[in-house]
């Protein structure tokens, strides 16, 4: 007897072949049955699906979940939005190796703090969680944990290097001959337990949080090319994932690294997925050379197996102050991203040191004006750095002036510069706007000071957003189609008040819709089946014997949602903390893990957080994983 049957959706498998409308049957937690007209009995519970899309439940292949998971396993903002697998562990860092601490050292807190822009208390807390000391005492805690979706955990290049060297030692040079055959032997016991991949980076602001390492970036990035090698070549012997960043001001190292994946060159090709294929603001040819560089390494010539990961949105981040995901790309932003969060003398100090003013001044308005080389390379969008720079790129979230919410800083600023011509007489400001710009210098000058003077007057009371990438729609749907990328890089669990990509699965089959249900049947696939292959997991496909993972999606509510306008903030009891979301009204009407219904309607299960619905996922060539679903 099926313990559940849905019936008349347009069914979508994951392989990307067109959908029909069927019925699916589940009983002990696996797919029993597709086809359409399915007889079960009276017991059976059935889930209407007509005018509505049934598909296998979505994956997000790049999550900073493992912190999540350790406060509030059941991931409640991923399973709401469709998403029954999620890969953890990305950008070399996790807890795989448990808390790491070790004469006065923190790594949790020291790698995930500035890195991910998560708050110092609520690391604190998944460090005290993490009371394992080894990558199998890792998979054997997860599995203990009442988990909503599926997780798929992968070896974190700096803490393995922690694990062998310290902190301290393993941001201070290469590993010694005995180091590094230690982290072999640690990749390689990761390996035969299963995990899925093994994760580093290079992006070069990725920053240490704790003194006295804050001028020092993550361990990862101390590693030389001979150790990215030899680790490397384990992964590619399991048949495994290496995910990884580019060294993004250093394009020699960044493809040296990456011919890593060539087949022709070692032997056996590499999967790997790299962030990110991004349409910057400042930087146009940025997409077109990681997409061109794909392209080679997978010709016949490398035989490689590199994709990368495409975000399914505009890239939209909210700062604080001058704290953002960006801050550490510019030195300026960087000296006040080191200091801790509620240092707010601190800051003071160094917003007015007279040599952080002229350094920031130098910054802001370079290539604004004259002729030089900047100017000619942002009239070109072929800018190093990923902020426009740019007050009318600058939308005020929140900030003590509530009439300014929602305004470009780019209206006040013009607003400042009529009121000090009028000579404070300006008709249009309102009382508290003119007591307050009786404050500014005058003449403030131009727009480098007058966010100085934000900055010094607000600190974090002034919160903004801006879009970094991702604004064309038409451009942002090649991208995720191109036979080049993965859709990824939500970073879901990660920079908690600064974005919000839950609901990135969803955009990307919402951007299909509109070129009609083949197209959405080639993004289920690339949501679903091609992400499950790639990573080698059982997990994509509504097929009979597949474990019955599974979501129902409301065209029309999908067609009606508007992405942009449903972000807001809420406090995670949980967590302890703000985090921005995204929740869509009506778009997921049913999900299913693991044979089980944990979402209906607009409501968890009862048992939602305190029973196992997802479970770990190994490798599919694991022995664990061919018990329960075979070779």
């Amino acid at each position: 007897m099926a313990d559940f049957v849905y019936r008349n959706g347009v069914f979508f498998d994951g392989s990307g072949a067109d959908p029909v409308l069927s019925d699916l049957a589940v009983k002990d937690g696996r797919i029993a049955a597709v086809g359409p007209h399915l007889e079960v009995d009276p017991d059976t519970v059935e889930i209407d699906c007509r005018g509505l899309w049934l598909m296998p439940g979505l994956l997000d292949i790049h999550t900073h979940l493992d912190l999540e998971v350790e406060l509030a396993p059941e991931l409640p903002e991923v399973v709401r939005h469709g998403t029954t697998t999620v890969v953890m562990s990305n950008c070399s860092i996790g807890v795989a190796y448990g808390h790491q601490r070790r004469e006065g050292e923190d790594p949790i807190v020291d790698c995930f703090a500035r890195v991910e822009n998560m708050p110092k208390p609520v690391l604190r807390r998944v460090a005290d969680a993490c009371t394992w000391t080894d990558s199998q005492g890792y998979l054997d805690h997860l599995e203990s944990l009442p988990l909503g979706p599926n997780v798929v955990p992968m070896i974190p290049h700096s803490m393995l290097r922690i694990e062998v060297m310290g902190l301290n030692g393993s941001v201070a040079g290469p590993p010694a001959p005995q180091e590094l055959d230690r982290m072999e032997q640690l990749l390689e016991a990761g390996m035969a337990q299963g995990y899925a991949g093994f994760s580093t980076d290079a992006l070069p602001f990725h920053f240490l949080a704790n003194a006295p390492n804050k001028k020092k970036r993550i361990p990862t990035q101390y590693a030389g090319f001979r150790e990215l090698a030899r680790l490397t070549e384990i992964v590619r012997r399991h048949g495994r994932v290496w995910q990884a960043t580019p060294a993004k001001d250093d394009i020699l190292a960044a493809v040296r690294s990456f011919m890593l994946t060539s087949g022709r060159l070692y032997g056996r090709p590499l999967r790997t997925t790299v962030l990110a294929a991004l349409d910057l603001q400042t930087s146009r040819s940025a997409m077109h050379l990681c997409l061109l560089l794909s392209s080679i390494l997978n010709s016949r010539l490398f035989k490689g197996m590199l994709r990368f990961q495409a975000l399914s949105s505009s890239f939209r981040i909210w700062s604080d102050g001058a704290i953002n995901p960006l801050a550490d790309e510019i030195p300026a932003f960087r000296a006040l991203n080191e200091r801790e969060l509620e240092d707010r003398d601190g800051r003071m100090r160094i917003l007015n040191d007279p040599a952080w003013v002229a350094s920031f001044r130098k910054m802001w308005l370079g290539g604004k004006g004259g002729w030089s080389v900047d100017r000619l390379r942002r009239h070109l969008r072929c800018e190093k750095i990923v902020l426009s720079r740019r007050l009318d790129d600058m939308v005020v979230a929140e900030c003590p002036l509530p009439h300014w919410v929602g305004e470009s800083l780019e209206a006040p600023y013009r607003r400042l510069l009529a009121f000090q011509a009028a000579n404070g007489r300006f008709p249009h400001a309102r009382d508290a706007e003119a007591g307050f710009f009786s404050g500014f210098p005058d003449p403030i000058g131009d727009d480098a000071a007058f966010l100085l003077h934000l900055l010094r007057e607000w600190d974090t009371d002034l919160r903004w957003e801006t879009t970094i990438a991702n604004r064309n729609p038409a451009t942002l749907g090649r991208l995720l189609f191109h036979d080049q990328t993965l859709p990824g890089f939500n970073d879901s669990g990660a920079h908690l008040a600064n974005i919000g990509f839950y609901d990135g699965n969803l955009r990307t089959l919402k951007i299909a819709q509109r070129d009609g249900l083949r197209q959405v049947a080639r993004a289920v696939h690339r949501l679903t089946g091609l992400p499950a292959d790639f990573f080698g997991i059982h997990a994509g496909l509504a097929r009979v014997g597949a474990q019955a993972d599974l979501c129902v999606i409301d065209p029309v509510a999908l067609e009606r949602w508007n992405p942009e306008e449903t972000y807001h903030f809420v406090h995670r009891s949980q967590l302890g903390c703000r985090q921005v979301v995204n929740r869509p009204c009506g778009v997921v009407r049913s999900v299913m893990i693991g044979g089980k219904i944990v979402w209906a309607g607009d409501r968890y299960a009862d048992a939602f957080g305190t029973r196992a619905y997802g479970r770990v996922m190994r490798a599919k060539d694991h022995p664990l994983e061919r018990q329960l679903y075979g070779p």
